[in-house]
């Protein structure tokens, strides 16, 4: 008769033995850490607290896709459509995602810190409460962005599109907006200690500096 004695110690060791989940795959995309995607279609495609950090995805099309809480940390976000994506809450620390599309996306708690968005479109996109500070935002596109309460210390916004843009209670110290384009935006509370407005665009402001307006 067999004895249950070398029996159950097999079943333990057996069921112990962790399970690791596939990658999910979309496109022919594995949706992990470090993946390489170029151009691939993730377009409206549901992707919660995925982790793409370091992965490159550069050129490829993430319009209305759900990526609540993703991580994009040093991720290669060169070009990608990003339009109306919810982001919010994601990390995108040190992401580089010059000429990416984020127009009307969800940022909202967002993490950019020291991501480099030199020459992106982010016209319409909320990034309330959202962490971009040692951002790159140089030539961004922002018109009637969203960035109430927002981390922009130390962000570099030379020659960026900001018409329109509500920065009222941001963070702005030592942010630079040399030559930017702040017609209409709205300043309100924000902090402006050491922020530089040298050339910048500030018809209409609420909250600039009216000593530092264009001469």
């Amino acid at each position: 008769m067999f004895s249950m004695r070398f029996l159950v110690p097999t079943l333990i060791a057996f069921c112990a033995v962790p399970v690791v989940a596939a990658a999910q795959t979309i496109d022919r995309c594995q949706i992990r850490p470090g993946t390489h995607c170029t151009s691939a279609n993730l377009r409206g495609a549901t992707l919660p607290k995925a982790d793409l950090s370091r992965a490159d995805l550069s050129r490829s099309n993430l319009g209305g896709a759900d990526l609540t809480e993703a991580r994009f940390d040093r991720a290669r976000l060169q070009r990608v459509d990003f339009q109306r994506a919810n982001l919010s809450r994601a990390s995108l620390d040190r992401a580089g995602l010059r000429g990416a599309n984020l127009s009307g996306a969800n940022l909202v708690r967002a993490s950019l810190n020291a991501a480099d968005l030199q020459g992106a479109t982010l016209e319409g996109a909320d990034l309330s409460d959202a962490n971009l500070s040692g951002a790159s935002l140089r030539y961004a596109r922002m018109g009637s962005a969203k960035l109430r309460g927002a981390n922009l210390e130390l962000v570099d916004l030379f020659g960026a599109d900001l018409r329109g843009t509500d920065l009222s209670g941001a963070d702005l110290r030592g942010a630079r907006f040399e030559k930017a384009n702040l017609e209409g935006a709205n300043l309100t509370g924000a902090n402006l200690e050491k922020a530089t407005f040298r050339g910048a665009n500030l018809r209409g402001c609420t909250g600039c500096p009216a000593l530092d307006a264009p001469r």
